[in-house]
């Protein structure tokens, strides 16, 4: 053999060596993908993705659904010609790892993160859709977390809902803060909360902390809750989480308590965020969402207002809303504010 083709044949065996370290190399990027759709108007593994009990309720006629996102997992790798495919393929995005999960943050807890999220979401938006569809709903004191070193821990637990505090009425959780602390560190206070639908009474001796010797706690974390006379469930996928539901969760929910068929056999879709006033928040991966939408041949898409500069390119299958708040939605969907296919409404 001569030394042009001992050459040749050692760089061709670099080259496929080099080719192949670079094909297998994991890059610091994650790629975004149109995810699935789940109609909320269906089932999930035999069971109403959305039920509701204690309330008169009625089943729209056609499909509502929740877009998602196909995201690298956390740990999961990219290499540099899959980044590459996805950065060129459209409905597609290519971000720097550490934009989308935080350094440090487990796996585990990522997932707990984003539980929490969904949970957040599902409950203002029931709330919102409630009080959309003149359903009363009383907020209250609520508890959001129990420190394990605090004198509560064992007794009180995230979502109990107080009522009052040692017969002193309170209707926020700045009137419980100010009920606890009239009393002397080592008194006891009684509690009286909501669980399960269940009112409660609970003695709890307060203490002190380091940083406050003189201030009585309980030792917990207050937020505001609700209560309301109708129970909602979720039967929704547990793998999805995040909070960019709620807006779908408050339309599904206000369609089955609506005396008017809201969604008219018709295959709608849509994200957003929602709070318990019904106003509607941007979210992340909204072209690859429209792109799931369509693909599932939707043919409305709700997206929030605040997301239009981010929309590009619509399908000409579908027509995209934009709103402001849930009544913004509900009243497209109401009046025929849907433009033609291929257009969007509501962005300025």
């Amino acid at each position: 053999m001569t030394r042009q083709t001992w050459t040749a044949t050692l760089s061709a065996i670099l080259f496929v060596l080099l080719a192949a370290v670079i094909a297998l190399v994991p890059v610091p990027y994650v790629t975004w993908a149109p995810g699935a759709t789940h109609d909320l108007l269906g089932q999930v593994d035999g069971k109403d993705a959305i039920s509701i009990t204690g309330i008169p309720t009625r089943h729209p006629s056609g499909k509502l659904r929740l877009t998602t996102v196909a995201v690298t997992s956390p740990g999961g790798v990219l290499s540099l010609p899959e980044a590459l495919i996805s950065y060129w393929l459209p409905s597609r995005e290519v971000l720097p790892r550490d934009v989308v999960y935080r350094p440090g943050v487990s796996d585990a807890d990522l997932t707990s993160q984003e539980a929490e999220l969904m949970t957040d979401s599902q409950t203002t938006a029931v709330v919102a859709a409630l009080r959309a569809a003149r359903v009363p709903v009383t907020e209250m004191p609520m508890i959001a977390a129990v420190l394990n070193s605090g004198p509560a821990n064992g007794i009180l637990k995230p979502g109990d809902l107080i009522e009052s505090v040692d017969n002193r009425h309170v209707e926020s959780k700045e009137n419980v803060t100010e009920a606890v602390r009239d009393r002397n560190v080592g008194e006891p206070v009684t509690i009286t909360y909501f669980r399960d639908g269940q009112r409660k009474h609970s003695t709890i001796v307060t203490r002190a902390t380091e940083a406050a010797p003189k201030e009585p706690i309980i030792g917990v974390k207050l937020a505001t809750g609700y209560s309301y006379a109708p129970k909602v469930t979720f039967a929704v996928d547990q793998n999805i989480g995040g909070s960019s539901a709620g807006l779908m969760f408050s339309i599904a929910i206000y369609s089955m308590l609506s005396d008017q068929d809201l969604i008219a056999g018709r295959d709608i879709a849509g994200t957003g965020t929602v709070d318990a006033e019904g106003r509607v928040g941007a979210i992340g991966g909204i072209q690859e969402k429209l792109a799931a939408a369509a693909r599932d041949q939707s043919k409305i898409f709700l997206a929030p207002r605040a997301n239009c500069v981010d929309l590009g390119a619509i399908p000409d299958t579908i027509s995209v809303v934009a709103v402001d708040n849930l009544g913004d939605a509900v009243s497209a969907l109401q009046g025929g504010g849907v433009g033609p296919t291929g257009t969007v409404t509501g962005c300025e």
